[in-house]
């Protein structure tokens, strides 16, 4: 199957072995003094060891590899203890893997294990962000809460940034879907009222972010499954920000569904082109 998997560069690699206890599965081993992808089945393709490579040797590529095996990965981990198994089940949980997470809980049911608390807690340092955590949002008006200032917050749902967000979560079941650029909000005053009311909003930058390929993905799982009726970009005039639609369009793609986007491209200026 095609699927994402991580690349060593070996010429880079200095063979440190920082990634090596970075990735919690076990795909990775030292040998003969760089670190070598062993097994397709371990690897997850979400990339904790990239945080981990001090010259940049690791990269997430798309190839025909092995399908990803939760069972097989449990079975490792699990002689090897609690704080192991915790680890990785909130490695997974933090990337929005949820299916993994639901069979990596059912076998340690299955052979009697207690399930680890790995959904509590975080630290951002460690790669994973309590400010991740999914939520809904409710109106100031609708409750009692002091309003601050004269404009209000038209969010209705947590996280924003793309790489954060969960494509399953079924905050996006129907949703009209804005995909913001992130300096749009910044440019444009009226941000709230004008794009964001009344839909889900999700932001990406498609010139400095990494992984874009990731949010081709993402998008195109949202499409193909969240029946989303309606789609906006809003992105800046820059020629760069037209990343974002070629984004769009390749999720669209992918995911092979038809919609119409409609475009808003904002000036530097701060006025609607």
């Amino acid at each position: 199957m095609k699927r994402q998997i991580i690349k060593i560069d070996e010429d880079k690699c200095n063979g440190c072995g920082e990634c090596v206890s970075g990735c919690h599965e076990g795909a990775l081993q030292m040998i003969d003094g760089k670190a070598r992808l062993v097994s397709e089945i371990f690897c997850d393709g979400l990339g904790a060891c990239i945080g981990s490579c001090p010259v940049d040797a690791i990269t997430i590529e798309e190839r025909e590899a092995e399908p990803y095996d939760e069972s097989k990965v449990m079975e490792r981990l699990i002689p090897l203890g609690e704080n192991t198994v915790k680890a990785h089940l909130k490695h997974l949980f933090e990337h929005g893997e949820h299916e993994y997470v639901k069979q990596g809980v059912m076998i340690l049911k299955m052979k009697g294990i207690p399930v680890p608390d790995f959904a509590s807690g975080g630290s951002c340092a460690s790669g994973g962000c309590p400010g991740s955590a999914a939520m809904n949002i409710q109106s100031a008006q609708n409750t009692s809460a002091p309003q601050t200032g004269t404009l209000q917050s038209q969010l209705r749902h947590w996280p924003l940034q793309l790489h954060l967000v969960n494509p399953a979560d079924s905050s996006f079941d129907n949703a009209d879907l804005l995909i913001c650029a992130d300096c749009v909000p910044y440019a444009f005053a009226n941000f709230h009222e004008k794009f964001v009311k009344g839909k889900r909003l999700v932001i990406l930058c498609p010139k400095l972010d990494q992984g874009t390929d990731r949010y081709i993905d993402k998008l195109a799982m949202i499409f193909q499954t969240k029946n989303v009726r309606s789609v906006t970009i809003a992105r800046m005039e820059v020629p760069c920000c037209g990343g974002v639609e070629i984004i769009v369009q390749k999720a669209l793609e992918k995911a092979g569904v038809s919609k119409m986007v409609n475009v808003k491209v904002v000036g530097i200026g701060g006025e609607i082109q």
